[in-house]
C-alpha cells in the first residue's frame, strides 16, 4: 500500500495545538506542551468554555472611543466613573500599565492609552500610536484636562516617547509631568545599576 502525499498526511491535533499556544508571548515549547496536556486532561467543556471566551473577547471588544483603552462598551467604565477627576490625564504605553496603576490604587484620574512607544528603527512613529486621538481630545469643547502625566516606562522607546509628548503637548498650555523612577520598594543599592541609582538621586523629594 503506498504512504499518502504530503498533502493528504493528516495534521496531529496536539501538535497544532502545542503550535497555536506557543505562539503566546513568553511561552516556550515546553510551556505549550504543558499547557496542552493540561487543557486536554480539563475535558470538552472546558475547552469549549475557553473557545467560547477567546472569540467573545477578540469579537466583542474594541477600543473604548475616548481613552483608547479595552472595553465591550462605547466608553470604558474608568470613562463613565463621574468619580474619577477629568483634570489629570495620564498617558501610558499599554492596557496592561493602565491596569497595574489601578492596581496600585493612588490615581484616581482619567488615561489614556497609546498601545505603543516611537521605534523608528521597527517603522513605528507617531502615526502608529494614538497620538492624533490623543490631541483630539485634548482640542474638544468641554475638555477640562489641565495636567497631563507621562507614565511611559523608563526605557529607551518610553523616555523618548515622553520627550516627544512633552515638545508636543507643552506648547498647548498644559502642565505636563513625568512619573518617578528609581529605586523599587525592597531594593538594594548594593545590587541597583548606575542608570537606577541616579534616577533615584535626581529625583529624590523632601521629607
Amino acid at each position: 500500500m503506498s504512504s499518502p502525499l504530503p498533502h493528504e498526511r493528516r495534521v496531529d491535533p496536539i501538535a497544532r495545538l502545542v503550535q497555536a499556544l506557543g505562539r503566546l508571548p513568553g511561552i516556550g515549547e515546553k510551556s505549550a506542551t504543558r499547557l496542552a496536556f493540561f487543557i486536554m486532561r480539563q475535558g470538552r467543556d472546558f475547552a469549549q468554555d475557553l473557545a467560547t471566551a477567546l472569540l467573545e473577547a477578540t469579537e466583542r471588544v474594541g477600543l473604548c472611543e475616548t481613552c483608547m483603552n479595552l472595553t465591550d462598551e462605547l466608553q470604558c467604565g474608568i470613562c463613565r466613573d463621574a468619580r474619577r477627576d477629568p483634570t489629570v490625564l495620564c498617558v501610558v504605553e499599554t492596557v496592561q500599565d493602565l491596569r497595574a496603576i489601578e492596581r496600585s490604587r493612588e490615581f484616581a484620574g482619567q488615561y489614556h492609552v497609546l498601545h505603543g512607544t516611537l521605534a523608528p528603527l521597527e517603522g513605528i512613529g507617531p502615526d502608529q500610536l494614538k497620538v492624533k486621538e490623543l490631541l483630539v481630545r485634548l482640542r474638544a469643547g468641554g475638555c477640562e484636562v489641565k495636567e497631563l502625566i507621562l507614565a511611559t516606562n523608563p526605557s529607551v522607546e518610553g523616555e523618548a516617547t515622553a520627550l516627544y509628548l512633552q515638545k508636543l503637548l507643552t506648547p498647548l498650555g498644559f502642565e505636563v509631568t513625568r512619573i518617578a523612577s528609581g529605586l523599587p520598594i525592597g531594593g538594594d543599592l548594593e545590587y541597583a545599576d548606575p542608570a537606577t541609582i541616579s534616577r533615584a538621586i535626581a529625583g529624590r523629594r523632601h521629607m
